[in-house]
């Protein structure tokens, strides 16, 4: 066990109430640990910590779960099986089949394909979409237990199109319903400019869209903080893995050496 993931186990133990660890579902783990998922997706466990992740948000097999934006899969690869194993639903708020971007457009009908290559395991996953080119609404008004968005905030704001999202989220959830958000994160202080452009957030910004769109911040968690991380670096967060936009190797060496971003991890509830 590597000493990040040790330390992770750790501070989730300080994190989580007694309670909460113990009533963990033994399936969230098998399904993390399960020998179908991709070794390229697995080796990221110890900079996403899914475990500690999904269950820091209070997520359980039974909930009917969206995930906006599974891009490749990753988080799906999990909350899949779990949530059929455990009688509950996952609804992947993909991107819209008209985006007009060619990067969104390939990934969308990549993870499609994806899905239906493995029915035994991704049959119950209903695909919606989600984003500014979208005519209709991802799941039904007050339908859902929970919406999880894994790094995707600050492309929303890129995109102009951050206040439209977390709207259209309050709306599906059911009150009392989870809103788990995790994302680059900023040093405090840092302008909505350099925002746009490098990718990370501050945690008030994204604290403040929640928050004028209805929900209550519930809690904060470190579970997916990395202290080596500047957040300053010359292609903003592309620069670090999995993306490794570099111009050399021994920049690239460097910034392996670092590992994936500082990430903020919220949760937040609908009143």
């Amino acid at each position: 066990m590597s000493i990040q993931r040790i330390f992770s186990t750790i501070l989730l133990a300080s994190l989580l109430p007694i309670s909460q660890l113990a009533s963990a579902d033994d399936s969230l783990q098998n399904a993390v640990n399960n020998p179908q998922r991709s070794e390229t997706n697995t080796q990221r466990d110890m900079f996403r910590n899914p475990s500690a992740t999904l269950m820091f948000f209070g997520i359980t097999a039974d909930m009917r779960v969206a995930e906006i934006w599974p891009g490749r899969g990753w988080y799906t690869e999990i909350l899949a099986p779990w949530l059929k194993h455990g009688k509950g639903q996952l609804i992947a708020a993909g991107f819209p089949a008209n985006t007009q971007s060619n990067y969104r457009q390939t990934l969308r009908q990549e993870y499609n394909t994806w899905l239906k290559s493995a029915p035994e395991l991704y049959d119950e996953v209903v695909v919606t979409e989600f984003g500014p080119e979208s005519e209709g609404q991802f799941a039904e008004p007050e339908s859902l237990d929970a919406v999880l968005t894994f790094r995707n905030v600050h492309n929303w704001v890129q995109d102009a199109f951050a206040e439209e999202a977390f709207s259209a989220i309050f709306t599906a959830l059911k009150s009392g319903g989870i809103l788990g958000v995790t994302d680059h994160r900023a040093k405090p202080g840092t302008s909505l400019a350099v925002m746009k452009t490098s990718g990370y957030l501050t945690e008030e910004y994204v604290i403040s869209l929640a928050e004028n769109a209805g929900f209550v911040l519930e809690e904060k968690s470190e579970i997916n903080a990395n202290p080596s991380d500047t957040a300053d670096h010359p292609n903003g967060v592309w620069t670090l893995p999995p993306t490794l936009r570099v111009d050399n190797v021994t920049d690239k060496a460097k910034y392996q050496a670092i590992g994936e971003s500082d990430r903020m991890t919220l949760r937040f509830r609908k009143p």
